[in-house]
């Protein structure tokens, strides 16, 4: 009997031990999001407000940020950008999940939420800074967005097409008051919007959507 008791109190100091040594063992890291969840595209179409207001709609995109780019100022800001000097455009960088949207699906929704067919300007913003344009990242994008956009001449829709198609360059984030400015500030943002007729002008470039 007293060797039963000895050899259960042992095989529990045993179980004890093994217990402690897996709680002292680190659990392993969590796998590292896929690369392909990190996909970024690169768009101007006028008031950055609102073309990220825009992808913000489109399920698969995960995020969005307004920024400057296209330009040779370095880290430009809003003021100096606004003033015309910079060669920057006020654009937005989309994030996505290609699993669930396609580059070329982000390219065909970006024409319908501009308007090609001026040049420096969307709606009421006027000046270079406010020129609509697709800046490809790589070999793949720059021929879905040339294809698109010859696509769009060959259907006689537009005569002529002002989009700027040009290689990315330096993506500088605007300000933090610029960020999701349309969230913070809905009721500016709406009248913005509708004072500069966006909307209106859209809806009679490509019609009903």
């Amino acid at each position: 009997m007293k060797f039963l008791r000895a050899l259960s109190a042992l095989l529990t100091f045993a179980l004890l031990l093994v217990g402690i040594g897996f709680a002292a063992d680190p659990q392993p890291a969590k796998p590292a999001p896929s690369a392909m969840s990190a996909a970024t595209a690169i768009f101007a179409g006028g008031c950055f407000w609102c073309l990220e207001a825009d992808f913000d709609k489109l399920p698969g995109v995960t995020a969005t940020e307004s920024g400057y780019t296209g330009g040779k100022t370095p880290n430009p800001t809003y003021h100096e950008v606004s003033a015309g000097g910079t060669g920057h455009t006020e654009a937005v960088r989309v994030s996505y999940d290609p699993a669930k949207v396609s580059y070329q699906q982000l390219v065909e929704y970006f024409w319908r939420h501009i308007d090609p067919t001026v040049k420096d300007r969307q709606f009421c913003g006027v000046g270079t800074q406010y020129r609509s344009a697709i800046y490809w990242q790589n070999d793949a994008e720059r021929k879905i967005a040339e294809a698109s956009r010859d696509a769009l001449l060959k259907s006689g829709k537009f005569k002529q097409i002002f989009t700027e198609i040009a290689a990315a360059s330096a993506f500088y984030p605007a300000e933090e008051y610029h960020q999701d400015y349309y969230l913070k500030n809905p009721i500016r943002y709406a009248y913005y919007r509708s004072g500069c007729g966006r909307d209106a002008r859209v809806q009679e470039v490509w019609g009903h959507k």
